[in-house]
């Protein structure tokens, strides 16, 4: 029998809800099974249907898209989401990702003025991880810039890969505000790569969320070395759309997104496969 000239790896392909905004998480559901996503991840945020175990299940099971992903309450505006306390935050995403079948929460490293959760979070997070077969994949951020001037607002510090975590993320976008080399990053997490928030970026202080292509970031190299290794996570499209003039716009992008994704995230099967790191927990401290 003929071996197939393209393997497509078993990685599925989701909408983040965020990519919706203005709009709404329950849209977000309804663009994904029109454009045909395989899947979204939910931002927990603001929106209370976000919040809401039950009401996101009757989303998904009305538009046959299951939940892959969590994405915790960390940003800036969800400080109230779900407690104040950062710990009943990730305590309540495992619980959703758990009675929704999603396979991972995402989570950012704490904010610096956040301490005595800092000094905790690395070990806390293997604790948490410990407890269940959610992954805690913690993702990549960048130094806040104005101006000439930059702050690091995260702890233990922006690049995760500096501390030892079971899984990560990593978002094209934030590395590109970061101005570091993707590639590289994804190579110093090896085969502890469990999630990938697609976007774009062309390095400016903001964390711009391009649609992939429209940046300077290796979307396409990296969906293809992916492929190649035969990479089982899930890929997130998490785009900004909020300059949409309409909904048609909005999808247009989203969809363009999609193809985007699905294009490169396939290899040929003469692709040879790229050697990984072999994953090892470092001991703490070290």
């Amino acid at each position: 029998m003929t071996e197939p000239v393209v393997r497509i790896p078993d990685a599925k392909v989701a909408l983040s809800t965020a990519s919706v905004y203005p709009e709404s998480t329950a849209t977000a559901f309804e663009i994904a099974a029109r454009l045909g996503y395989d899947g979204v991840e939910v931002m927990v945020w603001t929106d209370p249907v976000s919040q809401d175990i039950e009401a996101l299940r009757r989303l998904s099971d009305y538009h046959q898209v299951p939940i892959l992903a969590v994405h915790a309450p960390c940003l800036l505006i969800t400080q109230r989401v779900w407690s104040t306390d950062p710990w009943v935050k990730l305590q309540r995403a495992r619980a959703a990702a758990e009675k929704l079948d999603a396979s991972t929460v995402v989570v950012h490293p704490p904010f610096r003025w956040q301490r005595a959760y800092a000094r905790e979070f690395v070990r806390g997070i293997w604790r948490m991880a410990d407890e269940t077969d959610v992954r805690f994949a913690v993702e990549n951020m960048y130094p806040w810039r104005y101006r000439d001037r930059e702050m690091l607002a995260y702890a233990p510090g922006w690049d995760v890969t500096r501390d030892d975590y079971r899984h990560f993320t990593i978002d094209l976008s934030h590395t590109a505000t970061a101005r570091t080399d993707a590639l590289e990053m994804v190579d110093r997490m090896g085969d502890r790569l469990a999630h990938l928030h697609l976007a774009d970026g062309q390095g400016s202080n903001k964390d711009e969320h391009l649609v992939p292509g429209r940046g300077t970031q290796p979307c396409a190299e990296l969906l293809e070395r992916l492929a190649a290794g035969g990479f089982d996570g899930n890929v997130v499209v998490e785009v900004n759309t909020r300059r949409a003039m309409s909904t048609t716009e909005r999808e247009a992008d989203l969809a363009e997104a999609l193809a985007f994704t699905r294009l490169h995230l396939a290899s040929s099967t003469s692709a040879k496969r790229p050697g990984r790191p072999s994953r090892g927990r470092a001991v703490p401290g070290s």
